[in-house]
């Protein structure tokens, strides 16, 4: 069984969403299970949201305002896990990261101000580099589904579900999120594996997400779920 909804549950909101709040959400009650074709959807694991290194954010805003600190340093090990558990159980892996604007474009995934973002900034980090048999989508919108060719990627591969990390949880991992249910595919949410600058966005968030539109589960979860299903040829 997958896991369920209710006081049993621990989850990083907890600290933040009230009692009021969560009885307004009871409708959303149900099982949290990993669908039986998953691929795993790594969205911006770039350089630019570790610059700076495992320091809080609001140190690192003048010279790396991009940066998610220690937020994205301490997720480096839940991530690289989740991508170990794919690759051995064969399931496929799509990375994301974002096209670096030319010379006189506006195109940006946000609307955030800051220094034009230089083709290394997007590269993936070393810690996650892809491997041969792995998908690069490069966008230039949020979600990683907008303007790209994603959810070819996924019928072909008869991908029934997508497990989702990276960065940032209110950002480019929410928008994916919703396009991923808008599209028909179930949408698993790593919680160790996701990472925002702002606490408060993140927990929220995620909390926002688990009931509407994605099951949010623990690392552990998902990986005794997808030990049990048959390895993909």
């Amino acid at each position: 069984m997958g896991e369920t909804v209710g006081s049993v549950d621990r989850h990083t909101w907890d600290d933040v969403i009230d009692e009021t709040t969560r009885q307004l959400y009871r409708a959303y009650d149900r099982p949290r299970q990993v669908g039986t074709r998953p691929v795993v959807l790594a969205i911006d694991l770039y350089n630019l949201a570790f610059d700076g290194g495992p320091r809080e954010v609001s140190e690192l805003m003048m010279t790396h305002p991009s940066s998610c600190g220690r937020h994205a340093w301490d997720a480096v090990a839940p991530i690289s896990s989740l991508l170990a558990i794919a690759r051995a159980r064969s399931i496929p892996i799509v990375y994301t990261t974002n096209e670096a604007p030319r010379a006189g474009e506006r195109s940006a995934p946000t609307l955030r101000q800051g220094p034009a973002p230089t083709p290394r900034d997007y590269e993936i980090r070393s810690e996650f580099a892809p491997q041969p048999r792995d998908l690069v989508i490069r966008k230039q919108r949020a979600s990683a589904f907008f303007g790209t060719a994603l959810v070819t990627h996924l019928i072909s591969a008869s991908a029934n579900t997508v497990i989702v990390c990276g960065e940032t949880t209110s950002g480019c991992v929410r928008a994916s999120v919703v396009d991923a249910y808008s599209n028909g595919f179930g949408v698993v949410v790593a919680e160790e594996c996701c990472f925002d600058r702002s606490q408060i966005s993140h927990k929220v968030n995620l909390f926002d997400m688990h009931h509407k539109y994605a099951d949010v589960m623990h690392l552990d979860e998902i990986g005794r779920q997808l030990s049990a299903l048959p390895r993909v040829s």
